[in-house]
Parts: structure tokens; sequence; C-alpha cells
């Protein structure tokens, strides 16, 4: 009997993360008429038509653009961060490990009204560039814990070897240290893009009237999310368990291989 419990609470603890999920694909195919909180039978319709509420593929487009930028900007920043504090040593360096933990223990409504309340004081119109800006601001912190974690499991030697073979800095760099890094950093990159398209709470205090599609969900909840936004999110859900179970696939096939 006690084999049996922890099988019993893993099954009900994932059936229970998976009800919100099964919410949202059952009720993108919803024929609903001005509310989508009540089932009123089956349709393809939100699926011809995924753009057919107003605002809905504007506000996916915007989350897109800001999680492309803010990723981009993160993965670099973050990936050099990490490098530095693993390989070197300098004034500072404990000083710089706490403040990049910072943004990842401070709560999002501190962090997002903090934000706030600098760009107001700089003067600054929260709009895309202000989202954008905060969102590479917490994004970089979990690059960097990513990427330190790949940075420290590699050997120096490998570096030192290419020097041996008359590598300049830059040659060692591309050649040795970038491939290896080149899976954390990816794993950074895909963390980055979820945290950013998926933030509400910071979004919602630094964006003003640009709309995301976390915040268009939000505001499109008193009346009942359409069902083209349950599509979306659908869509957005079947694309994240592909990638993963390509991945996967990749990964067992180069195990076999060696």
């Amino acid at each position: 009997m006690g084999e049996a419990v922890v099988p019993i609470i893993a099954t009900l603890a994932f059936a229970y993360l998976l009800v919100p999920i099964v919410y949202t694909v059952a009720f993108s195919f919803n024929d609903s008429v001005r509310t989508n909180l009540v089932w009123r039978g089956f349709t393809l319709e939100a699926w011809r038509n995924p753009c057919g509420a107003p605002q809905v593929c504007r506000a996916l487009v915007n989350s897109l653009q800001v999680g492309l930028i803010a990723t981009a900007v993160a993965t670099v920043l973050g990936t050099l961060i990490a490098i530095a504090l693993v390989r070197y040593r300098f004034r500072g360096r404990a000083l710089a490990n706490l403040l990049v933990f910072l943004p990842m223990s401070t709560p999002e409504v501190v962090l997002g009204a903090a934000l706030l309340a600098q760009f107001l004081s700089l003067r600054v119109n929260p709009g895309f560039g202000t989202v954008v800006l905060a969102h590479v601001m917490f994004c970089i912190s979990f690059v960097v814990v990513t990427v330190k974690a790949r940075v420290a499991t590699l050997d120096p030697r490998l570096e030192e070897a290419a020097a041996d073979l008359y590598a300049s800095p830059v040659q060692a760099f591309w050649r040795v240290t970038f491939p290896l890094l080149l899976p954390g950093i990816a794993a950074a990159a895909l963390l980055a893009f979820s945290l950013s398209f998926d933030d509400f709470i910071i979004t919602n205090f630094n964006s003003g009237s640009f709309t995301t599609f976390p915040k268009f969900v939000y505001v499109s909840a008193t009346r009942g999310i359409p069902p083209q936004a349950n599509v979306i999110g659908s869509a957005m859900f079947v694309l994240a368990l592909l990638l993963v179970v390509a991945v996967q696939l990749v990964t067992v096939s180069r195990r076999r291989r060696r």
C-alpha cells in the first residue's frame, strides 16, 4: 500500500495542473456568442478565424515582439555576466552575485511599482519601450543563473589546450567554449522568452495603453475570455510540447550514438 501512495499523489498533482489546460483547449471549441463562460456547443469557428476577436492578434504580436527583443538582449548580457562571475575574480564579485538574485527574490508587485516610479521620475511615458526594459531586467537574472551552472561544469583546461594549439582567445571562445555553452544558452533563452511572454504584473504596471496577450486575457476575463484567446493559448501549449518532445528525441538519439 505504501508503494502506491507516491504514484497516486503524483497522478492527482498532474491532474490538478492539467485542469486549466484542458479547460482552455475545450473552450477554444465553444460556440460562444457574447461570453465564453458557458458551454454552448462544439464548433471550429474560432480555429478557422483565430483573429476574430478584436485586438487579440495585435496583443499576441506585441507579446512576441517584446519577448523576442527582451530574450535576445537578456541572453547576450546574461551570458557575458555569467562567464565573468564564474571565470574571473574582481572587486564587487560577491555584490554582483547578490544583485543578480535580487530581481528573482523581489515580489513582482514591488518590482513593477518600483520600475514605474523610476520611469515616471525620468519622465518616460509607459509603453513598448518601458515594457521591453522591464522584461530585460528580470529576465537577465534567470539567464545568468542558468548559464552559470553550465559554465561551472566546463573544464578551463580545454581553452588552455586550444591556446597551446595557437588559437587566439577569440578563436578559443567561438570554437571551444561557445559550442559547449550553447545548450545552456539555449535553455536560458527559452526560459527568458517564456517568462517574458507570460508576464502580467510587471507589464501591467509599465505598459500604459500598450497591450500584451496576458494583459488582453486579464481585461477580457470579466466578460469571458473569447474562444480565439483560448485557441492561441492552446496553440502555444502544443508548440511548447512539441518542442520539448523534439529536444528529448534529439537527446536520446545522441546518447544512443555515443
